[in-house]
This record gives structure tokens, C-alpha cells and sequence, in this order.
């Protein structure tokens, strides 16, 4: 299993929009993919799930990618959130 840490640098957190980007890319991959915010743990396939932890600007959020290709997935989730969702 791969945890990476990232704090959310677009003001308005994690809304509709990226959550979609971040679902669809989520669901491109074998592996489970799940983020976690202040104890709660959803997995990334449900647009309700992800939006319920309500993540703000500034939180920081871990994300967990376990499976047969965790590797290529954390390379794209890691380009999700430092190149991408830092400018929505």
C-alpha cells in the first residue's frame, strides 16, 4: 500500500469539478484508491463519498492506493494534486 499526504492549495477545496477529474482518474486504475480527511476514509469511486468530507483549501488529506498498479496510479494522483488542483 502507497500513502501520500497532500494539502489542497485551490481555495476552494475539492468541489464538483475535480472531484469528477479525481473519480474518473481513480476509476482508470486496478488498484483501490481511497482519501482520507480527519479520520473518515471514503473510496474514490463515489462522488457523494468524496464530497462528504468536505475538504476545504489548506486541509491536508491523505490518499491511499493499494493494488497491482499502485505505482502508476500514485504517479497520476500525485500529478492530480500537485500540478492540476492547484490552479481549479
Amino acid at each position: 500500500m502507497i500513502t501520500n499526504n497532500y494539502t489542497i492549495l485551490a481555495p476552494q477545496g475539492i468541489h464538483a469539478r475535480p472531484a469528477t477529474m479525481l473519480i474518473k482518474l481513480a476509476k482508470g486504475f486496478k488498484s483501490a484508491i481511497s482519501i482520507k480527511k480527519d479520520g473518515k476514509t471514503v473510496k474514490l469511486n463515489s462522488m457523494l463519498g468524496l464530497l462528504s468530507l468536505n475538504i476545504k483549501g489548506g486541509e491536508t488529506v491523505a490518499v491511499m492506493i493499494e493494488g497491482e498498479d499502485q505505482v502508476e496510479a500514485e504517479r497520476a494522483v500525485n500529478q492530480f494534486f500537485n500540478d492540476y488542483l492547484k490552479d481549479l
